[in-house]
């Protein structure tokens, strides 16, 4: 039976791994799987960070050319699956910090078994989490770190396009010869919409970036940058009403309402990049656990990592709908593992 078991690869549980780990708890993680169903959800391993081309405010990751240290701090099995650091970067690239944090946490003695936690019990001690292969894992506490997974619009023709021009990554996608060298939309107004429009103006030709009220909810420094960027035109109070495209040819265009009564406007474009938010993980924990009514863990003591289940804490983006920074999930990963070793302590 474990001690503690953790549930995600963001910088959330990584950071509960590491700290757990130096408390000599002998942390497991349940990291995910790189599968297709996975990849579709938007449930991958190691977290939105896997997605995400530059980090800027991350402490201790100014501007400069990190490769060296890239060499030496992540093992060679997993530096194959980095791409070459760009010296260029204001900080350091999402997945090479993961990759460092989780590194420091295999370092400290966590262990990893790459699994999906399909069911959990934990109407009893042990708790006992249930793996997408059926591989039952016991212990005394659990710590859901299990993030957040990209929205889409939900329209019928968004779905009959996606991966032939509709995404919800620009990072991943952004790159292809579908988007090369020709206009693209992005869907949104927050802090990863713009983000992901500059990011694709290294690509496209132009970026049309729609959003359906008159100023950006990105944080003003973000929005200042995209309404400076030339590649980018803001489609003001304008909504997606209809993804056009063909079977040959994938997204062709996109046709968008008014939400001040202007007349309808169709714009062409090779791809649309769907940026409006996110949802908790949290399918596997519906009747298992206290949830918000946006379906995030709820947290019933103010500024702790409880949950409705003693002995279960979370931490990251799983719990959290307001911040959703890595420092704050990092952080919330410490919180939950210093919780849970007082836990244990208490029990002993």
């Amino acid at each position: 039976m474990e001690k503690v078991i953790i549930i995600g690869s963001g910088p959330a549980g990584w950071t509960a791994a590491m700290y757990a780990a130096r408390a000599a708890l002998s942390p497991l993680v349940i990291e995910g799987n790189f599968t297709q169903e996975n990849q579709e959800r938007g449930t991958l391993p190691m977290g939105q960070l896997a997605l995400t081309t530059e980090v800027e405010n991350f402490p201790g990751f100014p501007p400069g050319d990190i490769t060296g240290y890239l060499a030496s701090a992540v093992p060679a099995s997993r530096k194959e699956m980095l791409a070459p650091h760009d010296p260029e970067l204001n900080g350091v690239s999402g997945p090479e910090l993961v990759e460092l944090i989780r590194a420091q946490a295999v370092h400290f003695g966590t262990r990893v078994v790459t699994d999906d936690v399909a069911d959990v019990d934990f109407t009893s001690k042990p708790f006992k989490l249930i793996g997408a292969g059926g591989n039952t894992y016991e212990t005394q506490t659990v710590i859901i770190a299990t993030g957040a997974s990209a929205n889409y619009l939900g329209l019928e023709s968004e779905g009959r396009f996606k991966n032939r021009g509709v995404s919800a990554c620009a990072v991943c996608d952004g790159a292809l010869p579908r988007f090369r060298n020709k206009p693209v939309a992005v869907i949104g107004g927050g802090d990863s919409a713009v983000e992901e429009a500059e990011y694709l103006t290294k690509f496209a030709s132009k970026v049309y970036l729609i959003h359906r009220r008159d100023q950006l909810r990105a944080s003003k420094v973000v929005a200042k940058r995209a309404m400076g960027n030339p590649k980018i035109e803001i489609l003001w109070n304008r909504v997606p009403k209809e993804f056009l495209g063909n079977d040959k040819d994938g997204i062709t265009g996109i046709q968008v309402s008014s939400t001040v009564g202007a007349a309808d406007l169709t714009v062409d474009v090779s791809g649309v990049f769907v940026a409006i938010g996110h949802t908790p993980n949290t399918g596997f924990l519906r009747g298992k656990i206290g949830l918000t009514e946006k379906g995030f863990v709820a947290r019933p003591v103010p500024f702790r990592s409880n949950t409705s289940v003693q002995g279960v804490f979370t931490a990251g983006d799983v719990a959290d709908d307001y911040y959703r920074q890595a420092n704050t999930a990092a952080a919330s990963g410490c919180m939950a593992a210093i919780d849970t070793e007082r836990y244990l302590a208490a029990l002993e």
